[in-house]
């Protein structure tokens, strides 16, 4: 058979590939080096960020000027606003803006850092000689591999040291004290709210979802801790400035304005729950004037449990001060009454509502409904009733049986599910939803009535719970 010189080419050129193919995969693979998030030519200097000032007292233009003194360190002032009243910035002090504006590109404040570090600077501290140098020293020689940050105070008082631990699960976070010394550098997890300068790389700052939160302290300890990394606390310190003193007024303002800010990166980061140091608690949300902090609920699934959540902590708090305070109206009324469902799995499992769940049932006998008043009123009304604890009590708009909510506007709420005997012995009632615990039972559960711990309290409940 005669060979063309097309087919020649082409046998050619698939022999060469073959070759090629054989050869790579006898030779030794060499994976290529990892490249550093930082390019090699980035200068290994600091750059500062002055990030909190507010209100009419701020200092930023004298701290901008202390730190912009030293030689070769940047510096940034990020803000949503230009400082107000009015400053003249020193000369090479670059105003970042983080606020998007419709003619301009989104704000990326990371590409304004051209330095391997950063420190977070707050308002009033002044520059102390090589102390910037000597925390990024200290930082690139940790031989912890979880340290990413290093603080030092600012003026006489020295932050504490805290441990840290977020439960995002559980939308709370877990502040104690760490032990310490003023004369040695400590590891922490978090600092508490005292002014410090925290130093750490930019890589590290700007791979964080939330770089430039404030307050700047609190958001980068939430964000280290869910991610393992620890900062070291240095027992040197930087100046602060004299300020003179401020106004009754404009500390109330001060102190109105730091709380706003606290309130507000709570809500960002999704923590409703504080566990202080000195054991109190800190609540964000759920109060008798907000709503709830979860919208209405499909196929009996919040939309919290989607995002691998429970229910927010104050949302049972105040489910479990109306499951009380409903649970003591009928009690008083004379009603017969009892857990129902989902609460009764709780109250028999853990004494609680289950840390899911985002209701409480209570059954009852429909013949006792007109013993109390706030239910009297609401079946002779047919209009809600709001009794003096500002409980709210109403006919649920789907189906016959009634609902205590934990406040007019906080909708979190008991259901009261009136039954009856149906002649057979057995318990029904007018209104089923078709949940798994819809059924009807033996009347014999409820004669006599038992009693479970349930919400920190003593409930009624079946007298076989764990059977019925």
């Amino acid at each position: 058979m005669r060979i063309t010189p097309c087919q020649a080419a082409l046998a050619a050129a698939i022999t060469f590939n073959l070759l090629l193919l054989l050869c790579s995969r006898l030779s030794p693979v060499v994976s290529p080096p990892c490249r550093d998030v930082v390019p090699k030519n980035v200068p290994k200097g600091v750059t500062v960020i002055l990030r909190e000032f507010h209100g009419p007292d701020h200092d930023v233009a004298a701290t901008s000027r202390s730190f912009s003194s030293l030689p070769g360190v940047p510096v940034l002032v990020v803000t949503e606003a230009a400082p107000y009243p009015p400053v003249a910035l020193p000369a090479g002090v670059t105003v970042v803006s983080l606020r998007p504006e419709p003619h301009r590109p989104p704000p990326r404040p990371e590409l304004a850092v051209g330095t391997r570090h950063v420190a977070l600077v707050p308002d009033g501290a002044r520059a102390a000689p090589g102390l910037l140098r000597h925390m990024r020293d200290v930082l690139e020689g940790a031989a912890d591999v979880t340290v990413r940050m290093v603080a030092a105070g600012v003026g006489r008082r020295r932050p504490k040291c805290l441990g840290l631990e977020v439960d995002i699960k559980a939308w709370t976070a877990r502040d104690h004290h760490n032990d310490q010394s003023d004369h040695r550098s400590v590891r922490c997890g978090a600092l508490d709210e005292t002014p410090a300068v925290l130093l750490l790389r930019t890589r590290d700052l700007f791979s964080l979802p939330f770089p430039l939160a404030t307050p700047v302290v609190t958001s980068l300890s939430l964000q280290a801790s869910l991610r393992g990394w620890r900062l070291l606390l240095l027992p040197s310190s930087f100046p602060s400035s004299s300020p003179p003193p401020s106004s009754p007024r404009s500390q109330w303002k001060t102190q109105n304005s730091r709380e706003k800010r606290h309130r507000e990166l709570m809500e960002e980061f999704g923590i409703k729950l504080e566990l202080l140091p000195d054991g109190r608690r800190r609540w964000h949300g759920c109060t008798k004037e907000t709503p709830r902090c979860f919208g209405t609920i499909h196929a009996q699934t919040p939309q919290y449990l989607l995002a691998g959540r429970w229910t927010p902590p104050c949302c049972l708090q105040a489910l479990r001060a109306t499951a009380r305070h409903v649970l003591d109206q009928l009690e008083s009324s004379g009603i017969r009454h009892w857990l129902e469902g989902g609460s009764l799995l709780g109250a028999v499992r853990l004494g609680d509502i289950i840390p899911w769940d985002y209701d409480v049932d209570v059954g009852l006998y429909l013949e006792d409904v007109p013993k109390c008043p706030w239910l009297a009123a609401v079946v002779a009304t047919g209009r809600p009733v709001e009794d003096p604890q500002g409980f709210f009590w109403e006919k649920a708009a789907e189906g016959e049986f009634f609902r205590v909510h934990f406040s007019r506007a906080n909708r979190l709420h008991v259901d009261l599910w009136p039954f009856y005997p149906d002649g057979r012995g057995m318990m029904t009632k007018e209104t089923w939803l078709g949940h798994g615990q819809d059924v009807e039972f033996p009347e014999s559960f409820l004669v006599p009535l038992g009693s479970v711990t349930f919400a920190g309290a003593a409930a009624k409940a079946p007298n076989r719970p764990r059977e019925f």
